[in-house]
């Protein structure tokens, strides 16, 4: 009886990091441009100089040159510490995503639906709304109940009313269906 054979086996590892999904931030000696305008630390402008000029002024100051508009005529760098520059641009950029953020709220309920109900209903409206939010208000007709849309009109225009202080109709309620809607955005 044979052992068994030994093969090896090569796994291939690639340890290179992979690619940055943010565009490269160019520094120093990475700049490509001839001449930049250069921003001082404080946010005055110092002027266009050439490349080499630049570098030597922001070593001079113990900071980096920082490329902030490369698609300028000529290149706008500021001259600032490069770590605290990245984390301000990471900082900014999570703040935009987490205020951009709005969504459309929808808030149903029948014709028939009754007065508690209702102010139960415009509550969560006022709560959307305060948050920023826009809110989609939907009455939904059933069965015979679609014979009488002025009771669903009625019904959303007494709504509107009382969010008043708080909201404003976008348009006049219109028919979608068998649904009657209109949206309603923060003053």
């Amino acid at each position: 009886m044979r052992p068994p054979s030994r093969r090896r086996c090569f796994i291939r590892r690639d340890f290179r990091t992979p690619p940055s999904r943010e565009p490269a931030i160019r520094v120093n000696n990475l700049i490509r441009a001839q001449e930049v305008r250069v921003i001082d630390a404080d946010g005055s402008q110092i002027g266009i100089l050439p490349l080499r000029e630049a570098i030597k002024v922001a070593e001079g100051r113990g900071l980096d040159l920082v490329e902030v508009s490369s698609t300028a005529t000529p290149p706008v760098c500021r001259v600032t510490d490069f770590d605290k520059y990245r984390y301000a641009q990471k900082k900014k950029s999570h703040d935009s995503k987490k205020h951009t953020i709005s969504m459309i709220k929808e808030v149903k309920m029948g014709s028939a639906t009754g007065k508690h109900d209702v102010d139960f209903k415009v509550n969560h409206i006022k709560r959307f709304v305060g948050e920023g939010h826009r809110v989609k208000l939907t009455v939904s007709f059933r069965g015979r109940a679609i014979t009488h849309p002025e009771l669903g009109r009625a019904l959303i225009e007494r709504i509107i009313a009382q969010v008043t202080d708080i909201a404003q109709a976008e348009g006049t309620p219109r028919m979608e269906g068998r649904n009657m809607s209109v949206l309603l955005t923060p003053r």
